[in-house]
């Protein structure tokens, strides 16, 4: 599969963003330069990773990529500004715990180090990712303390992940560029096949 139909399929899997103005107003202010950016919320390993790490989630191709729309940037202002302190506390214990499990100083890593490492996390059997997602649905509390230290690393990740999306399609370059950007429709038509009138993507609008 193209990562073009990846992305409709994802789309649709989505249905219709909906972004409370705070987000809108956050993806509105992530517009520094990539390589030049000074993070809010996260120490100079963080930016590394995250940055990293949402390039292999959705790198450039014949769409925008990750980093194309600033989410780095993002995810950034989103810990900064609206994220919980315990949630704060958990994604900090996580990257921590990354950066331990990583194999090599973090801020050496190239993309294809975190591909690899991203995939060790996720390409695993079904029920044990049904379990990790299983417990990801538990307030920490109720974690035990043997769970505590793979419960803050895939909070950490799936943080990272769910972010990325969330930050990718509420952009307005991939609103215009990769969704239905039709701010003025045309006529209504009834009892159309949905695949006819979207043509396999999402609305922006």
């Amino acid at each position: 599969m193209d990562r073009r139909t990846a992305l409709k399929n994802i789309t649709m899997g989505l249905g219709y963003t909906v972004a409370t103005p705070t987000i809108l107003n956050v993806l509105a202010s992530c517009n520094a330069e990539k390589e030049t950016w000074t993070p809010l919320f996260f120490s100079k390993e963080e930016k590394h990773i995250v940055t990293h790490l949402v390039d292999v989630i959705l790198p450039t191709s014949d769409t925008p990529g990750a980093l194309d729309v600033n989410i780095p940037q993002f995810i950034d202002m989103m810990y900064h500004d609206i994220e919980k302190t315990q949630n704060q506390e958990l994604f900090k214990q996580g990257a921590n715990i990354f950066i331990q499990k990583f194999g090599s100083p973090v801020l050496e890593g190239k993309k294809e180090d975190f591909e690899k490492s991203l995939a060790s996390y996720f390409n695993i059997p079904e029920e044990e990712t049904k379990n990790i997602l299983r417990d990801q649905r538990r307030p920490v509390e109720k974690i035990n303390t043997s769970e505590k230290e793979n419960y803050a690393l895939y909070k950490f990740l799936i943080s990272v992940r769910s972010y990325t999306l969330l930050g990718y399609f509420t952009s307005e370059k991939v609103g215009k560029e990769v969704l239905i950007y039709d701010p003025i429709p045309g006529s209504y038509q009834a009892c159309i096949p949905v695949e006819e009138a979207t043509n396999g993507r999402a609305w922006t609008l």
